[in-house]
């Protein structure tokens, strides 16, 4: 009879230390969420008050993603690595501050009639002045933004390795959810409050607002950075109390392993699809409601606000499931015929049915979809990749989504225009067209996802599995064999 090596209580042994952490992130990715989508209630408004077109709003829309298409992420992922959670974290965070400080100045009263104002505008006009800095700004914010997102992957999988990681993530992703509840009610609120003297609806209230909060996020994660200090050196203390070898660093050729994986592809594949049919869909939701239902932007967005719920509400249960149950691949292939469906049901039902008790209904339904996958795919990442390497295998699959979430809002914008010719009030677009083309994106995604749990069954990689040893499995690994 043998006995493994016993180790000491780590900081991520402690319930309260874990959760109190993952409360810390979390709340960093809550008002992130909020100021991604602070202005998508808003689109008709800034079109009115702005000159902004509908191609103007895809092409600010995509811009959140641009520099992370174009290389940014892959760098994320190498500084992850090689730098760690906390340098990484702080370096987003600050992002995010800094490109919402832009955009914030983009729309604000300062900014219009500037001479900046005034040369951006001399060129490319199709885009006035203010799109394309609030653009650039969205650009900085993104970078941030989606760095903070494998930084977060990260750092969940670093302190809940062997525990509720499933949940943990799910209930990271509820919270940071909550954050487009919470804006999809507040901003077209803030832009008609009044607040500065503003007497018309303007969208500079609920953007500085959004911005004010980044910095409480980035505050957040330094209290953070403490935990996350004390847990680092009591791992350096256990490995060397059992003389234990240091973690393998991070080689640049593991970037080209990643590449090379066939299960990659298919994870990163299905991850584009789906997202591009879920966050580009957020940018246009609202007027899409306004114009099929004939509403206004607060009632519109008033009934989008309850997507999120869905996800919320279930996220962190159906990670409570894949702990203790598994079923990973599963969740994904529903998920994907829910998006289908509701995309499809705006498309084809909607306008010939215009009822809010059905938009409600898909729009809830839609959350639900977006529960399943998220809270199935992103806690099967670690089952396939290494450790050393986690970091760039997030960010790698974060960038091919990028791809998508860049090309996508724009894609939209010039559908919605070429298929709503001679039409100038943005309350009577037909969104028929580019609901069609989201639907055709869940289609694709279900079926990589059948590929994907075929793969599964075949190799066992694990994806339908428990993310959490039984107990038989915790007593080998504690006690005796």
């Amino acid at each position: 009879m043998t006995v493994k090596n016993k180790t000491c209580e780590l900081l991520n042994d402690k319930a309260w230390a874990r959760w109190t952490a993952l409360f810390l992130i979390a709340s960093m990715m809550f008002f992130a969420y909020m100021f991604v989508d602070v202005m998508s209630p808003l689109q008709a408004l800034v079109e009115t008050t702005r000159g902004w077109s509908p191609d103007a709003f895809g092409y600010y829309a995509g811009a959140e993603y641009i520099l992370n298409v174009f290389g940014f992420l892959i760098v994320a992922g190498i500084i992850l690595d090689k730098m760690g959670v906390r340098f990484t974290g702080t370096l987003s965070a600050s992002l995010m501050v800094v490109g919402a400080c832009i955009k914030f100045y983009a729309v604000s009263g300062w900014f219009q009639g500037s001479g900046l104002d005034q040369w951006l505008s001399s060129w490319w006009t199709e885009m006035p002045g203010s799109a394309k800095f609030a653009a650039f700004g969205f650009m900085i914010f993104g970078c941030g933004c989606e760095m903070a997102g494998i930084t977060v992957s990260k750092a969940l999988a670093k302190w809940f390795e062997g525990k509720e990681m499933a949940l943990a993530m799910g209930l990271e992703m509820a919270i940071a959810r909550l954050g487009v509840f919470a804006i999809f009610s507040l901003s077209p609120r803030l832009a008609d409050s009044g607040w500065f003297g503003l007497v018309d609806p303007n969208v500079v209230v609920p953007v500085g607002f959004c911005a004010a909060l980044l910095v409480i996020g980035l505050l957040n994660f330094l209290v953070f950075c403490v935990f996350d200090a004390r847990f680092d050196s009591e791992l350096a203390a256990q490995r060397a109390a059992n003389d234990q070898p240091a973690e393998e660093e991070f080689k640049m050729s593991d970037v080209a392993f990643i590449f090379k994986s066939k299960l990659f592809w298919i994870v990163a594949l299905l991850c584009v699809l789906y997202y591009s049919a879920i966050f580009p869909f957020q940018r246009y939701a609202a007027n899409m409601l306004q114009c099929t239902l004939h509403i206004d932007a607060t009632t519109a967005a008033d009934i989008f606000r309850w997507f999120p719920m869905g996800a919320m509400a279930l996220t962190p249960v159906l990670g409570y499931v894949l702990d203790r149950k598994g079923k990973g691949a599963t969740m994904l292939i529903i998920g994907a015929i829910l998006m289908v469906v509701c995309h499809l049901t705006f498309a084809l039902v909607l306008p010939v049915v215009p009822s809010e008790v059905v938009a409600f209904s898909a729009i809830v339904v839609l959350g639900v979809s977006f529960s399943l996958v998220p809270a199935a795919l992103w806690p099967s990442v670690p089952k396939i990749m290494d450790a050393r390497f986690l970091g760039s295998a997030y960010s790698l699959i974060f960038w091919v989504q990028n791809i998508g979430l860049a090309l996508f809002p724009i894609l939209i914008g010039q559908v919605l225009s070429a298929t709503n010719k001679g039409i100038d009030n943005p309350m009577d677009y037909d969104y028929t067209w580019p609901m069609l083309l989201f639907a055709t994106l869940g289609a694709l995604a279900l079926v990589f996802g059948i590929w994907l749990k075929i793969l599964d069954s075949r190799n066992n990689y694990g994806l339908e599995k428990p993310n959490m040893p039984s107990d038989l499995e915790k007593v080998e690994f504690d006690g005796e064999e």
